[in-house]
């Protein structure tokens, strides 16, 4: 089947996760929008997150996609179990898939978790890892200036680091985890600072490769595996300016992507 999968993400974190997709499943297209004009979408409210997400879906859902990955963690947190309800596709979030690699590598059971303040707040990752083992221990922390660094490039460097070690001082101090999730899509563009500042002893886990092997599996379970000759097609949309969100896209790609628009989203009606 050679309908495209659709990823949604708050803004460029995402494209982590289309990466990953590229690399496993390379004969499928994919469509990437990024809602880079509203990010971040930690510190908004549910309702708002609820609609935001619905906007990108109903934009995806128009181009005939045939599984949507939520590649944001937020989004994952408050709209996924609604998309999944109402949409006739298969919907696959980024949170499930990162807590069960977190499970494999932990050795002490004591997991940490960093994320956007949305995903923090609604508890989603400690509920994922405890429905996996209920004798990990979690601590969690919100790390809300990650995400606006991110989009505006940048990734590496002293500004980073230190953004990033003062942020992460209160995990730090605390030096019991042996295993960090990056629970932001945005997070792993900063992945080698993280790891700088937290620690070698520190596995430090993005959902990424379990979310494309989650597609990858649901894929081939509903027969909808591209299996033909033709070469995939892959289109990048953002709701914000071009220059940026291209910068970066190429940065992770290592090549010049075939197709960038910059895009408006139409307001949706929630269905309920």
């Amino acid at each position: 089947m050679n309908q495209a999968i659709g990823v949604i993400d708050s803004g460029v974190g995402g494209l982590t996760v289309v990466h990953e997709l590229m690399r496993q499943l390379p004969k499928e297209s994919l469509i990437y929008l990024g809602d880079t004009l509203r990010c971040p979408y930690g510190p908004r409210s549910e309702g708002e997150i609820k609609t935001f997400t619905w906007e990108l879906a109903d934009f995806l859902l128009e181009k005939n996609i045939k599984l949507l990955v939520v590649a944001c963690n937020t989004a994952t947190a408050f709209t996924l179990e609604e998309l999944k309800k109402h949409l006739s596709i298969p919907v696959i979030g980024v949170i499930k898939p990162g807590a069960r690699a977190a499970v494999k590598f932990t050795k002490n059971s004591h997991i940490g978790v960093i994320g956007t303040e949305g995903t923090i707040r609604s508890n989603a990752y400690p509920r994922a890892l405890k429905s996996i083992s209920a004798y990990l221990r979690v601590n969690s922390l919100a790390c809300p200036l990650f995400v606006p660094m991110v989009e505006q490039g940048v990734l590496s460097g002293t500004e980073a680091e230190q953004m990033v070690g003062e942020t992460l001082l209160p995990m730090k101090e605390q030096n019991h985890i042996d295993t960090l999730i990056l629970g932001c899509t945005h997070y792993p563009l900063i992945k080698d600072t993280i790891q700088k500042v937290i620690g070698s002893q520190v596995t430090v886990i993005s959902s990424s490769e379990e979310t494309a092997r989650e597609v990858s599996t649901i894929l081939e379970f509903y027969g909808q595996l591209y299996n033909g000759t033709k070469s995939p097609a892959h289109r990048f949309y953002t709701t914000g300016e071009m220059g940026v969100f291209a910068k970066i896209t190429e940065g992770i790609f290592k090549e010049s992507a075939e197709y960038f628009q910059s895009v408006t989203i139409e307001r949706a009606v929630l269905p309920y």
